[in-house]
């Protein structure tokens, strides 16, 4: 008889899980209600929502409605987004993150004293991701965004510099980056006084999750993690998964396991980004159970 664990520190962050909250509630209303952009980075609870009524919109849908409600998801939002909810008269339903949130206020006031020092806010994050755009609006745009160690050749390390990372990036890359920024500086500036605050902005619910899902794949055969494929988190959890363990399987939901997996295995564990909604984890449970008593 195979175990089958589900991990039960998996599945959805605080954020996710008042955002879904929040909208679950304005649907009960009669107003329709429009969420910017995919609620949270999962497919399969984003269908949910969208059968109980949700309508997903982008920001050129968002300047021809007007008198509705609008969801900002977790991942939060530039100005110019509120600015455009308010110029047409729709209901703000705010789902931003607190942690997100305060670190967009942190944002908007060092990018207030570097303009005046002729100075850069750095942001460690994933280009293009929601988060990033929302935390790169508190600067007028100008904020350097850098994704990896290539990118610091963007910096100019004779000027002050304030960082920040999007709040779901690895502490370890984090730590790199400001390294190499620091050791850059050292060439314009004495070290004891180098014009430069690294602000530690990384949530640690997601950090631990890391170390958590580090153990809890070492303790099975065989490690299922599901995830969005388009989840930011889940690339990063399921890489640490599968630098642990090779017999990691990455899936969007239950359809695509497949018994094979299951060869000789003793013990399988269900793990998950923080996006993934708990019943789909049962589901991908249920489907294991299925194909590994058939098998």
């Amino acid at each position: 008889m195979i175990n089958i664990e589900v991990d039960k520190q998996s599945g959805f962050c605080y954020g996710v899980v008042k955002t879904i909250q929040l909208a679950e509630e304005a649907l009960q209303g009669e107003n329709p209600v429009y969420c910017l952009g995919d609620i949270v980075h999962n497919e399969s609870e984003v269908e949910r929502l969208k059968l109980k009524g949700l309508i997903i919109i982008n920001h050129e849908d968002l300047k021809k409605i007007s008198n509705f409600t609008v969801l900002v998801r977790a991942h939060g939002e530039p100005p110019e987004t509120y600015r455009q909810i308010e110029a047409n008269a729709n209901i703000l339903k705010e789902g931003t993150c607190p942690i997100v949130l305060h670190l967009q206020n942190k944002i908007k006031n060092a990018w207030i004293k570097m303009k005046e020092m002729n100075g850069q806010v750095v942001i460690f994050g994933k280009n293009g991701h929601a988060e990033v755009i929302g935390l790169v609006g508190q600067t007028e745009g100008h904020a350097i965004v850098v994704s990896s160690i290539d990118d610091i050749g963007k910096i100019d390390f004779s000027r002050p510099l304030e960082m920040f990372a999007q709040t779901t990036q690895p502490l370890e890359g984090y730590e790199m980056i400001g390294n190499a920024v620091k050791k850059g500086m050292e060439q314009f500036f004495e070290t004891d006084l180098l014009p430069l605050k690294i602000n530690d902005t990384i949530c640690r619910h997601v950090s631990k999750r890391g170390e958590h899902i580090k153990e809890f794949a070492l303790k099975h055969d065989v490690i299922i993690f599901v995830s969005g494929t388009n989840s930011s988190n889940g690339k990063i959890l399921y890489d640490i998964c599968k630098s642990v363990n090779t017999k990691s399987f990455c899936v969007k939901d239950a359809s695509v396991v497949n018994p094979d997996w299951f060869a000789n295995a003793t013990s399988v564990g269900i793990c998950s980004a923080t996006s993934t909604p708990r019943w789909l984890m049962d589901l991908v449970a249920e489907k294991v159970k299925t194909v590994t008593n058939n098998h």
